[in-house]
């Protein structure tokens, strides 16, 4: 019997000692660990109000930076800048309504922050969403929030980034930029990049949108070179958030476990996002793709230049830019 509990009694260590070297180097990723200073500094961080968006607002705040908390939903996000106020001590934090799912709702934000803040430095495009539905212009929820909104929004500040002297576009994308296709027949009959309405379709539509992410930056950084403004798309970590609010019941509950066990908390989930938006020296990577707080290979998809080039002046006429 002693001998049958020794060997439970290892086995369970091992499997602790496995669990934790998993957690910490595949998982709980690397911690971006600079103490600069934002005073003076303004940063617009969409879907704000909770998550990955949330937290990385709260450092932003706590570095003395002036952050706009661009989301959609009022009630949640002016509690957001009030508890960020408290936990900051930084009262330079607004909420400003921003939905991305409507170009008219974009272009109202944009011409209220231009009438209303002198200078932005940091636009960071965090907000995702996965689900089936469509935008208020008629686009798959996907494609429309994560990518076309962002690409709106994007374009209508880059001016205002300009003149702020070294201003930086941070676009929140994902490892499943991987598993995503650009399907521009489609994309020109259907107003998205799948056709469907089924979970697998949301989440194929989801890929889709973050490899568009990725091309949207590799095209930008193109479009932005000799300028003192760069851009950078990254992957956050395996993050359980509410961007898994669109499963059902028993998915989420099926996933929780799994989640509580390995994946990022929002805290460990915005280190990346942080780097990439105030890591010194990296301006030469502009366009290109970190994760871990580190440069990383995209996928070959996302360095294809021709499509990121047509996907940008598609963007461009479905978004009326063009």
């Amino acid at each position: 019997m002693t001998t049958v509990m020794s060997v439970l009694l290892c086995f369970s260590a091992a499997a602790v000692a496995f669990y934790v070297i998993v957690y910490y180097v595949v998982f709980r990723g690397a911690r971006y660990s600079s103490s600069m200073r934002l005073a003076g500094k303004t940063a617009i961080v969409t879907g704000s109000n909770t998550g990955i968006g949330r937290t990385t607002a709260l450092d932003l705040a706590k570095r003395g930076a002036r952050v706009i908390l661009a989301c959609r939903n009022k009630e949640k996000a002016e509690a957001a800048a009030f508890d960020i106020r408290r936990e900051s001590g930084n009262t330079q934090v607004v909420f400003m309504q921003l939905d991305l799912a409507s170009f008219k709702s974009v272009r109202s934000f944009a011409e209220t922050f231009l009438k209303t803040e002198p200078r932005l430095d940091l636009l960071i495009n965090n907000a995702g969403v996965m689900g089936p539905g469509r935008t208020e212009d008629g686009f798959g929820v996907a494609l429309g929030v994560n990518h076309l909104g962002h690409f709106l929004l994007t374009n209508l500040l880059l001016d205002r980034l300009q003149q702020s002297g070294s201003g930086r576009v941070v676009t929140v994308a994902a490892l499943l930029h991987h598993l995503g296709n650009i399907d521009f027949p489609l994309l020109a009959s259907d107003k998205d990049l799948v056709s469907g309405q089924s979970s697998w379709s949301s989440l194929k539509a989801y890929c889709n949108s973050k490899l568009c992410n990725v091309l949207f930056t590799r095209e930008l950084a193109n479009r932005l070179e000799g300028t003192s403004v760069t851009c950078y798309s990254l992957h956050p970590g395996v993050i359980y958030t509410e961007l898994c609010r669109s499963m059902n019941l028993w998915q989420q509950l099926l996933m929780m476990p799994f989640a509580k066990l390995f994946f990022l908390d929002p805290d460990g989930g915005c280190q990346t996002t942080l780097h990439c938006a105030l890591q010194e020296g990296i301006e030469p990577l502009s366009g290109r793709y970190f994760s871990n707080c580190a440069l990383q290979q995209v996928a070959a998809k996302g360095r294809d230049d021709a499509v990121a080039k047509k996907l940008w002046e598609v963007s461009e006429r479905l978004t009326g830019l063009s």
